[in-house]
């Protein structure tokens, strides 16, 4: 015969066997600030083709199995453009880095600007560690530590990198990647072909959040520097979109299905295509709404815009605004409408990218290679201060809402 206890503790044990304990975590949010950090003319453009080069060659590397991260480019880099960054505790306790937010990469470390601080909490690994994103790069050694990302949202033992040399992040200490997961394969040496769980898998792993997904909320501002932005783990802020979220299915394309890559087309007014349904991703890194050449070109034709030699954007006149149609971006059976007011810098800011204050310049630009190639378009954030975008690992999707902001005279 069981003791009495015994066969009560079992009976439990059964019971919560068969129906597990769900806990149930609210989403949490964090404040994110905007930031402009253009060190000379055309770097905004210069940074974000960069990127737009480095990511396609590393999706088409990895997809063939032949990824090398030296190989991918071998031109000189420039700091951040445009950013938007999250301040994150590292340590225990903790030491607070300035970390640029990237859904384009998925390794997180410091070290770019302040130094890691060791801590009880901080184990060093065997591993080197190494990333070049284009726009910039960063080698050093692996380690585990306590990250914290918010009030009461703790990773203990978070896998991150600890540069000992970077190039182009002058003005923020490293990143915060919230890309998907494959993107940290291959980033460490000794190699392994397994991933580094990223800071979100964690988080959901561990229970902290109760849904494997990531909400955005950007915010189009006249201020180079601004704390208007806020990032949602574990589910969405309802207080910052308005109407309901389109969810749109991950590309099956190659190399858009390496990143958080979408299918969409784009058309500018009623009838003037510029880019039939094709594969392109939706990316925090990258500041501007670049697309395939082809398109561009097209889009260049219909604005009448001209290119600047300064800033190296598309330029348009007083005229030329006031007949600027809206820019229109169909994926998952949804049209999301960029208004020409949304089209274009702020003219408040045209000093920090190396333009005349009187000008109007245009946020869509060059991808710099013609469509075809599987990563046809990049929506940046300058797309993304129009619309609350979602980031559902879970569901293999991206979410697109409009927000109080989508119709904004802002700029």
């Amino acid at each position: 015969m069981f003791p009495a206890t015994l066969l009560t503790t079992l009976i439990l044990a059964l019971s919560v066997a068969a129906n597990p304990v769900l806990i149930n975590r609210s989403p949490v949010t964090l404040p994110i600030s905007r930031r402009v950090n253009a060190s000379s003319p055309k770097s905004l453009l210069r940074h974000d083709q960069i990127r737009a080069k480095a990511l396609k060659a590393k999706g088409a590397a990895k997809a063939t199995g032949t990824f090398s991260e030296a190989a991918i480019i071998n031109e000189p880099v420039e700091d951040q453009a445009v950013t938007y960054v999250a301040s994150v505790g590292v340590g225990s306790p903790a030491t607070t880095y300035s970390l640029l937010i990237d859904t384009g990469s998925s390794n997180t470390w410091v070290g770019a600007g302040k130094a890691y601080v060791k801590t009880s909490t901080s184990v060093q690994t065997s591993n080197k560690v190494s990333v070049t994103y284009g726009s910039g790069s960063f080698s050093g050694t692996e380690f585990t530590d306590t990250v914290t990302l918010a009030s009461g949202l703790v990773i203990p033992g978070q896998s991150i990198g600890v540069a000992s040399t970077s190039t182009g992040f002058a003005g923020v200490d490293g990143i915060l990647g919230i890309g998907p997961v494959d993107l940290t394969v291959d980033t460490l040496s000794p190699a392994t072909s397994s991933s580094i769980p990223t800071v979100t898998d964690n988080l959901f792993k561990n229970g902290a959040i109760s849904a494997n997904e990531i909400g955005i909320s950007f915010v189009p501002t006249t201020s180079a520097d601004a704390v208007n932005g806020e990032l949602t783990w574990g589910g969405t802020d309802s207080t910052k979109f308005t109407g309901s979220i389109t969810f749109i299915p991950l590309t099956t394309t190659s190399p858009a299905n390496l990143f958080w890559g979408i299918n969409q087309s784009v058309r500018y007014g009623t009838s003037t295509s510029i880019l039939s349904t094709t594969a392109g991703i939706v990316d925090t890194g990258t500041t501007l709404v670049l697309l395939a050449t082809d398109g561009f070109n097209k889009y260049k034709s219909a604005t009448g815009g001209v290119l600047d030699s300064t800033t190296g954007l598309l330029r348009i006149t007083s005229t030329q605004f006031s007949n600027l149609q809206s820019l229109f971006f169909t994926a998952g059976g949804a049209t999301f409408e960029l208004t020409a007011n949304a089209q274009i810098w702020p003219r408040s800011l045209n000093a920090d990218i190396g333009g005349v204050a009187s000008r109007i310049y245009l946020i869509v630009a060059d991808l710099g290679s013609p469509s075809g190639e599987g990563l046809d378009f990049i929506n940046g954030f300058a797309f993304l201060e129009r619309f609350y975008s979602v980031f559902d690992t879970a569901n293999k999707r991206v979410g697109f809402a409009t927000t109080p902001f989508t119709q904004a005279t802002t700029n």
